[in-house]
């Protein structure tokens, strides 16, 4: 899909009361001129957690969430961007632009969800018909209304039911056919793809049919669980089941267990954990681990305990390791011989596997024990292979006290140091909108920034910055862009301005400049920006002069410089 455009996305915040987006799902109280909760996204006693009406953005002290009211959905209900964006324009009455190629594509996307939508209902009629289904489900002890909540049904047997009964003319079998549902023979004969097998829809996070899951009801009736192939809205690396069953059944998730199979998905639901989801017959990719994180700050694998299992559970943990930022925890669960959640909730029910759950292996002792299986750790040379694995992985874990841990971890089990591995790159400190220290006069640059961040319409003052572009200082080319940014956009709000900063290393310390107290008023801001503009560009002079002055001493000056020198020199005393 087509890059909605930034002046739809800043008209769209404008419009929008995020006091309002977030009091609809979060009790606020006013303070002064913001409002005050409890985090929504983390647990705690006393409300940490602000929202701004003026700057149109939210900010919790105690976890660092932050964003304006697009990320906000994004994260309490757990929207994608786009998703989040229709649901905003839908509350301001607002149309989402788009071209001429997008709408077409939009309307055959939608032909092909209501293709699949069809196939599930047709699946779901079929269910009620079939004793011999009714009756397997019956033997797992799934209830009508689970049944009903996961929209499980039964693709008949025979080689055309599903044709026959949607595939009414030549456009719907080319629809069913690009959802997946058919199949081809050598001689060209198109068929049902899936035959006498119980049906368990695949949905997407909005909640629409996306693929099938389907599971034979004899052991020997062919593979036991065929999916359906990748499509135009089936990506199997990129979704996971149960995955809108357990939004829906929990208005907070604390935690998501990832396991294997469809039925126990649905089991461990039946049981009362509401928290299951599974890959789809596929390993967990680095989209996966995303997800899950993106879901739930606790996420558990579980997986058999045999060979194969933890070779299932080390692929997790290499996908889950460069997600693992501090708040996030990863643990491993590995069942008996024999044994599926499906098979321990029967036994043990929801307290039983929840036991189990909490004896779990955190990330940090699977990674040790996995690599250090077929290593003499009495030896020097044993030490030096642990060390020699473990860095580059170590590597990939993002800056925090989590990665610092880990690498102290290794230096404890091998005498070892991970400081040999090589560093994330630290980001230019020109960049940085770091705060000043106690005591210490903030810069002028941070001067700037803090009162644009507060009121970014006051960039309009600044009419250019050729005369202090150039300027070497911490955090210019910042200000900079930020001054670009207003001037290009001037009609963008603090919260908009912060959401252009979301993904890059300034965003933390920008974020923590929005939240400070600023006296005075948007009148005596504006002078001071001007006035703090003034100071710049007599810096600026100086600096020249400075470098002008040393190429006079080293190498002298052509008639150019000179020429140049000569005018610094009258500008400087005509500013004095």
């Amino acid at each position: 899909m087509a890059r909605i455009p930034d002046a739809f996305i800043d008209e769209l915040l404008a419009r929008t009361d995020i006091v309002e987006v977030v009091g609809a799902r979060v009790p606020l109280k006013r303070q002064g001129k913001e409002y005050s909760a409890c985090c929504p996204f983390h647990d705690e006693r006393s409300p940490s957690f602000t929202v701004s009406p003026t700057k149109q953005f939210y900010h919790c002290f105690g976890c660092g969430a932050h964003g304006t009211a697009l990320s906000f959905l994004m994260n309490y209900d757990r929207l994608e961007f786009l998703d989040a964006v229709e649901e905003l324009a839908r509350r301001n009455g607002m149309e989402v632009p788009r071209e001429t190629q997008q709408r077409n594509e939009n309307n055959d996307t939608r032909d092909l969800f209501n293709a699949l939508e069809a196939a599930a209902r047709f699946f779901q009629r079929n269910l009620e018909g079939s004793e011999k289904a009714k009756a397997y489900l019956d033997g797992r002890g799934v209830d009508a209304a689970i049944r009903t909540q996961f929209m499980i049904g039964y693709a008949p047997d025979g080689y055309s039911a599903l044709k026959d009964a949607l595939g009414t003319d030549e456009r719907r079998m080319k629809l069913l056919d690009r959802a997946g549902l058919f199949s081809k023979n050598d001689r060209g004969h198109v068929y049902d793809k899936f035959r006498d097998r119980v049906m368990f829809p695949i949905h997407d996070r909005r909640g629409r049919v996306i693929a099938f899951g389907g599971r034979v009801l004899q052991k020997d009736d062919g593979p036991k669980y065929l999916n359906s192939p990748e499509t135009a809205l089936f990506h199997k690396g990129r979704e996971l089941y149960g995955l809108w069953q357990v939004k829906q059944a929990n208005q907070k998730i604390a935690r998501l267990v990832v396991v294997e199979g469809y039925m126990d998905v649905v089991s461990l639901f039946q049981f009362g954990v509401k928290e299951a989801v599974a890959t789809l017959g596929t390993a967990t990719t680095p989209e996966h681990a995303e997800l899950l994180f993106r879901n739930a700050p606790d996420v558990y694998f579980c997986f058999d305990g045999d060979a194969a299992g933890q070779r299932a559970a080390w692929r997790a943990l290499e996908s889950v390791l460069p997600r693992m930022k501090d708040g996030r925890q990863a643990f491993f669960l590995f069942l008996p011989d024999g044994e599926d959640p499906d098979t321990i909730v029967r036994q043990e029910g929801a307290a039983g596997f929840d036991a189990r759950l909490q004896q779990a292996m955190p990330l940090s002792e699977f990674f040790f024990q996995e690599l250090g299986k077929d290593i003499r750790l009495s030896t020097l040379d044993g030490k030096a292979r642990l060390a020699e694995r473990a860095r580059p992985l170590l590597a990939q874990i993002p800056d925090g006290a989590f990665g610092d841990l880990m690498r102290q971890q290794l230096t404890v089990v091998t005498g070892v140091g991970a400081g040999t591995a090589t560093p994330s790159p630290a980001p230019a400190p020109a960049r940085r909108a770091s705060a000043a220290k106690p005591g210490q006069k903030p810069s002028l640059v941070r001067h700037i920034i803090v009162r644009l961040l507060h009121k970014p319409a006051l960039a309009l003052a600044i009419e250019s910055t050729h005369g202090f572009s150039g300027l070497r200082l911490p955090g210019m080319e910042l200000l900079l862009e930020l001054l670009a940014l207003v001037h290009a956009r001037p009609d963008i709000t603090t919260g908009a301005l912060l959401e252009h900063f979301a993904e890059r290393d300034e965003a933390a310390a920008l974020q923590k400049l929005a939240m400070q107290g600023l006296p005075g008023d948007e009148d005596g801001w504006r002078q001071e920006v001007l006035d703090a503009a003034v100071q710049l560009e007599k810096q600026m002079l100086q600096q020249r002069l400075d470098e002008l002055q040393a190429k006079q001493r080293n190498i002298g000056l052509d008639e150019a410089d000179k020429y140049e020198l000569r005018t610094l020199l009258q500008a400087r005393i005509g500013r004095h």
